[in-house]
């Protein structure tokens, strides 16, 4: 392979050098400060948000709180998504201890649940057979898995939003199921932790609410929960090519995840997500670097040739949902 700059580098020294010049700008070291002051504000919203709900007491405005804390048990998750890479602490005990407490306790799923599957998400993104992700579900995203689908896959594109509304109960689910399975490490302590949340959520809306007025804060709490933790990993990878086999690390990273623009607010709501080129090659660097970390593999891509995917965070999610009406068409055709 030649590169523009007239040096010769076989495909699988790319990554390494990559690598090397993300080194040298120091991109990998950790950054305790911007994790303690996150971690801070995540705990003290958690804490006032239920706070809050104490002293309204039996009152509809509760609800309002149910939207603020969709939104913290959503950034919750994104801590512990840093935590399971390892992007806060350097070893996996304090790291493993932390996310329990996030995953498990604060927004009842499994952590070791979660990072099992997520970690098989990095090794091969995109993959119709081994990423979890895209694996056939209520949601199909490759026409071969399609075949023989029904009313769901036909019009999945339409019910995408209104289906992210079940994604918080759906995690709750898998996660019993996989600790009923003895799919997870630490079940014992894992299945206290996420029995304590179980039991200990609708006792707390119980306790405080109405029936009607508990059943409504569940029922807005959970569904924007779920579209919220939804819109954050939808538009990362959903309609990028699906990788071949033959691909090289670095390609095979690139190719299949999409970066989305835009400032320090967008950073903030996705959590460092929508840097996702940047999060695959580099798992391990810590949100607030991948911004920094942008420029350096955008310019190292446009070097050897590879295509570097990015659009606005509309464009996104209309890709997305494009990509999902097409693997639907065969059977719109063929009703």
């Amino acid at each position: 392979m030649t590169t523009t700059t007239g040096k010769t580098r076989t495909a699988g020294s790319d990554f390494a050098e990559l690598n090397r010049r993300i080194n040298a700008a120091g991109l990998l070291e950790r950054r305790p400060a911007h994790y303690a002051v996150r971690i801070g504000l995540v705990t003290l919203a958690l804490a006032g948000g239920w706070a809050a709900f104490l002293v309204a007491g039996a009152t509809w405005w509760t609800l309002v709180i149910a939207v603020f804390l969709a939104v913290v048990y959503t950034q919750i998750a994104l801590v512990a998504h840093d935590l399971a890479h390892r992007q806060v602490f350097r070893t996996n005990t304090p790291s493993a201890r932390a996310g329990l407490i996030a995953g498990n306790l604060a927004i009842g799923m499994s952590y070791g649940y979660w990072m099992d599957k997520h970690t098989k998400h990095h090794a091969n993104p995109n993959h119709d057979d081994l990423d979890p992700d895209v694996g056939p579900g209520v949601l199909v995203w490759s026409r071969e898995a399609a075949k023989n689908k029904g009313f769901l896959v036909r019009h999945q594109a339409w019910l995408f939003f209104p289906l992210l509304t079940l994604l918080g109960l759906s995690l709750r689910r898998d996660s019993v199921r996989a600790l009923l399975a003895g799919m997870v490490k630490r079940r014992g302590l894992e299945g206290a932790l996420l029995g304590a949340h179980i039991v200990g959520y609708p006792a707390a809306l119980l306790l405080v609410l109405t029936p009607g007025q508990a059943l409504a804060f569940l029922v807005v709490h959970q569904a924007l929960f779920g579209v919220y933790l939804g819109m954050t990993f939808a538009p990362n990878h959903k309609g990028m090519p699906h990788p071949d086999g033959t691909e090289d690390y670095l390609r095979k990273q690139v190719l299949t995840s999409r970066n989305v623009r835009g400032g320090r607010l967008v950073d903030a709501a996705l959590g460092g997500l929508n840097h996702q080129i940047e999060h695959h090659l580099f798992p391990a660097m810590p949100s607030p670097n991948l911004r920094r970390a942008r420029p350096i593999v955008q310019g190292y891509c446009a070097e050897i040739g590879v295509p570097y995917e990015e659009t606005g965070l509309i464009e996104s999610y209309r890709q997305a949902l494009r990509h999902l009406h097409d693997v639907g068409a065969d059977l719109r055709q063929n009703r």
